[in-house]
């Protein structure tokens, strides 16, 4: 295999991304990795090195991080280094200490296409903000993404395994087996680094390429090879199963209002029913689980309902009726990411990352404010999704400055709000968890401090 070339055929095919384009490289320093650095070196492209340095292994942890650097330099390239306390964040967020990783390292890289956050990243340089990021991922982690996919029952999606483009993280190697990228690292006499928990089992991504992968080796010898092509048929069937679902949602959903309407006999004369009524109901908080119930709805009387966490189905003569819980409609707001605008009741909420105002900090970043419409909070503290909704009653925080909590009831008593004021008053919670009474008070444990490095402004604009 001319891997350059393969290289260069499978980024044009995928259409992921154009030869003028600036570009991250995620770079651990194992063989995938230092192989990408080398093709898109060899391809011409613009590019630059991101490495995370989750502190999981000690010296071998050290040991990456310098290699990596080094690694820079043979190239040339700007390299942008992050340490992360992943332990630390695992136990905080009660995650594995792997997702706790892929967060972290996923958050940080979408973070770097933000120019105000890599401008303050401790580049030396000048950098433009990167159109893609790239990862090493190659065919032989898809092929396991995929059997692990199949045994946990993620259906068609799953099949499809990892997608060469998501967003803005482009995985060019994926048409690539592990041993093709070995071959081409000898070839080219490049060094790199071994990470020794990928010889432990623990971890199941581990086990499926130790143990379950050669094992169907042994009864298969084209099991790879068929399942590789599977991936890209899966792929396909994915795209034509959406369109077929789709073309049933347009003729079933008829929408008035915040409500969903859908005439109860068309849907009991489409087919298969099971799965149409599986992908209608999944966007509002419905399980795999409550399909049967949905189908018994079809045929019980006037009145009965069944209910997710966010949403009802109710049975209304002839019609299903899907609608937010009356308690909580158009009031609970989900906040994806911390460069969104969210538009609601009370007018507008701006989110943007900033970095904090440490020593050497550019004199652009700006001061804690003291307004009352603008929340400065710790970046790090927070996980996303957040929830922006009306308070209730029982609901509490740590005010700002206060070490202990207090009632949201008591602090309105407190600041003389009226009744009026009360029933417009928003918060938005992480985890259950307040972290600002838009417009009044932000929680103390979420406040900025010396050791802060990011800062997550939000802003209130009223109607």
């Amino acid at each position: 295999m001319d891997l350059l070339q393969s290289f260069k055929d499978f980024t044009t095919k995928e259409h992921l991304f154009s030869p003028t384009d600036k570009l991250l490289l995620a770079v651990s320093g194992g063989v995938d990795s230092v192989v990408l650095c080398e093709l898109c070196y060899q391809a011409g492209l613009d590019f630059i090195i991101a490495h995370c340095n989750f502190q999981l292994r000690e010296d071998e942890s050290e040991r990456d991080e310098v290699f990596v650097r080094q690694l820079a330099k043979k190239y040339n390239r700007e390299v942008l280094v992050r340490r992360m306390d992943t332990r630390s964040y695992a136990a905080t967020h009660k995650l594995s200490i792997q997702v706790a990783a892929r967060e972290l390292r996923y958050n940080w890289f979408r973070e770097l296409t933000i120019p105000s956050v890599l401008s303050s990243a401790g580049s030396p340089i000048d950098l433009a903000p990167p159109h893609w990021i790239l990862t090493a991922h190659h065919l032989d982690d898809n092929i396991e993404t995929l059997l692990m996919n199949f045994f946990k029952g993620t259906g068609i999606a799953g099949l499809r395994a990892i997608l060469p483009r998501q967003g803005n993280i482009v995985r060019p190697l994926l048409f690539a087996p592990k041993e093709a990228l070995k071959e081409f690292a000898a070839v080219h006499h490049l060094s790199w680094v071994e990470d020794s928990s990928n010889e432990s089992d623990k971890y199941t991504r581990n086990y499926f390429r130790h143990q379950v992968i050669p094992l169907v080796q042994q009864l298969y010898p084209g099991a790879l090879h068929n399942l590789a092509d599977n991936i890209s048929r899966f792929r396909e069937i994915e795209i034509l199963y959406q369109q077929s679902v789709q073309q049933h949602k347009k003729k079933l959903l008829e929408y008035k209002g915040q409500e969903i309407h859908i005439p109860v006999l068309k849907l009991k004369k489409s087919m298969p029913l099971p799965t149409l009524v599986y992908e209608i109901i999944a966007g509002f908080g419905f399980s795999p689980q409550q399909v049967e119930g949905v189908i018994d709805l079809l045929d019980s009387e006037s009145g009965k309902y069944i209910r997710s966490s966010t949403h009802r189905i109710l049975k209304n003569r002839n019609w299903l009726i899907i609608s937010a819980h009356p308690s909580i409609q158009s009031s609970t707001i989900l906040i994806e990411s911390a460069d969104d605008k969210i538009i609601y009741e009370n007018g507008e909420l701006k989110l943007e990352l900033l970095a904090a105002a440490g020593p050497g900090a550019p004199a652009s970043v700006p001061k804690i404010s003291t307004d009352p419409r603008i929340a400065q909070l710790d970046a790090d503290a927070i996980r996303f999704p957040l929830l922006l909704r009306r308070w209730r009653q029982g609901d509490y925080f740590y005010p700002l400055g206060l070490e202990k909590k207090k009632k949201l009831g008591r602090f309105f008593i407190d600041n003389k709000l009226s009744l009026a004021d009360k029933e417009k008053v928003w918060v938005i919670e992480m985890n259950k968890k307040i972290i600002w009474i838009v417009g009044l008070r932000i929680d103390n444990r979420f406040r900025i401090t010396p050791q802060t490095a990011r800062i997550l402004k939000i802003e209130s604009r009223m109607a």
